[in-house]
């Protein structure tokens, strides 16, 4: 199966409601699609680490219900949806993408998942994650060429979308877990603002990040707009703003182009997409902006040229108590790329990770002088489509994709979508809209415009 973005349709959710309202359609038949596309793709993609079907069906029917009185829960009741295993579900296990612990259960909900269940909105199973969402590959596979990695570390959240079994799953990043897997499997994702949707029991990483992946903007900012609706913000910070009905298109008039550093590593093609789409809003009137027209946006480009290892080493050193506990309880299960980390974290000090925070702070600090120069910052999501599984198994890194083009965005806590606007080699590459803090909804209102007044690029 090869990627057009002239002729694939995602699975959507809000343009089935008014068909559950009439009675032509319900939520109950709506997910038996659903299990016929996991039943039909899931052998060999390998999205899923569980599935709740028979609880699922019982929550299909209150929805459908609820649906034939008038009277939904939310803009989400009756939608399917899968939950990164990484997250915790009282029906099901949170294996945290470790061998040997795929039984484990907590018995409880993350706040997004209780959430979720409060809207009316089916958990139908937990997606597959990365070994404790890091960089060691999961058995996860592109949905459009199995050939090739899903990305990490929301992986199984990715293939779910991209394969059309849901319309919309969650996933996490603190580095480039959502908005990179979203890119190789032509989703629309979000990675918020640092803090806009409860993480629930994962607050000990300084850059983690709960978003959504969907088949749709609308589908996207429902997830995210219901879950803060009801479970707010991380503790001390002001949450998701806006409504829950998606923001109106709107038309960005300047938008800065930024290179990153992923830019050298751009694979050819990607670059010719990625020029081309430009070139349809410079015609359409936008103007954009890169390095060399401000020296303030020179400045924010060197700030987060090192966002890579700046992310890598806060991750570790963040992690090394927690890991350590881990590593006790799990002796021989740990992949080598997780033992490397943790020995790695043994080597640094308290002055380094001081030395991490200021440099990230510039960053920020940088970005923010750019605010009054335009509307957003447009970049690529990616450095090219999907790698191949062989060229990539034998590495030390990038095994799941290079994050250079995610990084920097998690460095400075900044809300970034990511729209599947390219295509090179039949594959998916993302588009990414990146914003001040707390502007979601403005970004949001943008990629809306995009997705409605651009032609994807096909290379």
């Amino acid at each position: 199966m090869t990627y057009d973005p002239a002729t694939y349709r995602p699975l959507t959710f809000h343009d089935a409601v008014p068909a559950f309202r009439d009675g032509s359609d319900s939520p109950r038949a709506y997910l038996e699609r659903c299990i016929a596309t996991i039943e039909a793709r899931e052998p060999e993609v390998q999205a899923w680490m569980s599935l709740n079907l028979e609880g699922a069906r019982e929550v299909a029917d209150a929805a459908t219900a609820r649906y034939r009185q008038g009277r939904p829960l939310s803009k989400v009741d009756g939608m399917p949806i899968g939950v990164k295993d990484i997250l915790q579900t009282h029906d099901m296990p949170t294996s945290l993408g470790i061998a040997g612990n795929e039984n484990a259960r907590t018995k409880q909900d993350s706040a997004s998942v209780w959430a979720l269940r409060e809207a009316g909105a089916i958990i139908l199973g937990k997606t597959v994650t990365t070994e404790l969402g890091g960089a060691h590959p999961s058995k996860s596979r592109n949905p459009f060429d199995i050939q090739r990695t899903a990305g990490g570390s929301s992986s199984g959240s990715g293939v779910a979308v991209g394969a059309r079994m849901v319309p919309a799953a969650l996933g996490t990043q603190v580095v480039g877990s959502i908005i990179r897997p979203a890119a190789y499997s032509g989703n629309v994702a979000i990675k918020p603002t640092f803090g806009a949707l409860n993480r629930g029991e994962r607050q000990g990483l300084s850059q983690s990040c709960l978003g959504v992946h969907a088949g749709a903007v609308e589908d996207m900012w429902h997830v995210a707009a219901e879950i803060a609706a009801r479970a707010g913000g991380d503790p001390g910070h002001p949450g998701l703003g806006g409504t829950v009905t998606p923001p109106a298109p709107r038309r960005p008039e300047r938008l800065i182009v930024l290179e990153t550093e992923g830019w050298g590593a751009v694979e050819g093609p990607a670059r010719d997409a990625f020029d081309a789409l430009l070139e349809q809003l410079r015609k359409q009137g936008v103007t954009l902006l890169r390095r060399g027209d401000d020296r303030l946006i020179d400045a924010l480009e060197r700030s987060i040229a090192d966002s890579v290892a700046i992310s890598g080493a806060l991750v570790t050193f963040e992690n090394r108590w927690g890991h350590a506990n881990l590593k006790r309880l799990f002796p021989t299960q740990l992949s080598d790329t997780m033992t490397k980390q943790i020995n790695t974290a043994t080597q640094m000090s308290v002055a380094d990770y001081r030395d991490l925070l200021a440099r990230r702070a510039e960053a920020r600090l940088r970005h923010a002088t750019i605010a009054p120069l335009a509307d957003a910052v447009l970049t690529l999501s990616c450095t090219g489509p999907a790698p191949l599984l062989k060229e990539v198994e034998n590495r030390d890194v990038w095994r799941t994709g290079n994050t250079a083009f995610n990084a920097w965005t998690s460095v400075l806590g900044a809300p970034a979508l990511t729209l599947p606007l390219l295509a090179c080699g039949g594959m998916p590459v993302g588009v990414q809209l990146v914003g001040q803090m707390h502007e979601d909804e403005q970004v949001t209102a943008m990629a809306r415009w995009l997705a409605g007044a651009v032609v994807p690029v096909a290379r």
